[in-house]
């Protein structure tokens, strides 16, 4: 079997220099680390992750479970998680729970949860009861919008604060018919999933302009990807509801609802300001460039790694559970008028 030394020895650095490139740690200079992994590919050396476990009581890997693969916005999510371990010379897995209960589950489970010395849980498909009864080792942090279980250190967006601050901005900037897409029509303080927290700041804005929306403003959505959001602003046009001013839930929703203004012969802003909430990073390269609540991604992020950090740090000793909130803010781009 090949060993670290054989690596070094081919690649004529010290078995420090090779431990740091396997580590992905910063500290080697590019041409020294692309000849160590040359090496390491022609020799067909292979971390022994197991046996470091043992000896270091860690595997340097933090798992990130999201619902899905091919959203945007975990992508993104992703990236910024990876490139923040990458700087303290750790490694990300990113593994699919598929916003279902059983696949959350599954993608939890004590043997898979053994593999990682953190998991940065996206809950989804998990009702709080059964985060509640979830019973791991493993240090987690929860990210979510959701009310979770408060022996969990959870990580979420500023929901009602971002969407009042979407809707007011046009409220305040002539629109007077604004439609929340991807919002909720039963509503209520005690609920808290994304879509109502989000209605609940669209509501809130309405009423710090002294208007009463019209329930009609209200579109609900199946799924809040860009393929529903096309159809739903299409089918508003040919109901003849009087709008003119967007708040969608998510960048996805509004890349829908540009595409379907635009396809019913609609002017953004002229005609209807959109706003968008996640600030993805494709959201500025949109025609017209998309307007948007950021929900604080780097701010989350850290808070994350650093909630996780801790109970890693922690071992067995208890730790008093944290709730971060992202700080939001407005980004103003074309969709909306100044």
């Amino acid at each position: 079997m090949t060993t670290m030394s054989d690596v070094a020895r081919e690649a004529g650095v010290s078995v420090m220099t090779v431990s740091n490139v396997v580590n992905g740690r910063p500290r080697v200079g590019a041409e020294t680390r692309l000849r160590v992994l040359d090496v390491i590919a022609g020799l067909g050396y292979e971390v022994n992750l197991n046996a470091r476990r043992l000896r270091a009581g860690r595997t340097d890997t933090v798992a990130l479970i999201v619902p899905c693969f091919d959203h945007v916005y975990f992508g993104d999510l992703a990236a910024r998680v990876a490139r923040a371990l990458e700087a303290t010379g750790r490694h990300l897995v990113v593994e699919q729970g598929g916003a279902t209960r059983e696949g959350e589950l599954a993608a939890v489970s004590l043997a898979r949860l053994k593999m990682y010395d953190g998991v940065l849980l996206s809950v989804v498909g998990l009702d709080s009861a059964d985060v509640d009864r979830l019973r791991t080792a493993t240090p987690i942090v929860l990210l979510g919008e959701r009310e979770l279980p408060e022996r969990f250190d959870h990580v979420s967006m500023g929901n009602v604060e971002g969407a009042r601050l979407a809707t007011a901005h046009m409220l305040a900037t002539g629109s007077r018919s604004v439609v929340i897409l991807g919002g909720a029509r039963e509503w209520s303080p005690q609920e808290s999933g994304m879509s109502q927290m989000r209605t609940a700041g669209w509501r809130a804005a309405h009423a710090d302009a002294g208007r009463e929306p019209d329930p009609r403003l209200v579109i609900e959505m199946a799924a809040p990807d860009s393929a529903e959001a096309h159809r739903a602003i299409g089918a508003l046009v040919d109901s003849r509801v009087p709008f003119d001013g967007v708040f969608a839930v998510t960048d996805a929703v509004a890349i829908g609802v540009l595409a379907g203004l635009a396809a019913a012969g609609l002017r953004v802003p002229e005609d209807v300001q959109v706003i968008g909430f996640d600030n993805l990073n494709l959201s500025e390269f949109l025609v017209p460039a998309l307007s948007t609540v950021d929900p604080g991604h780097l701010a989350m992020v850290d808070g994350a790694l650093r909630l996780l950090d801790r109970r890693i740090a922690a071992g067995d000793e208890p730790v008093v559970p944290e709730h971060v909130v992202g700080p939001v803010r407005l980004v103003l781009r074309g969709s909306t008028r100044r």
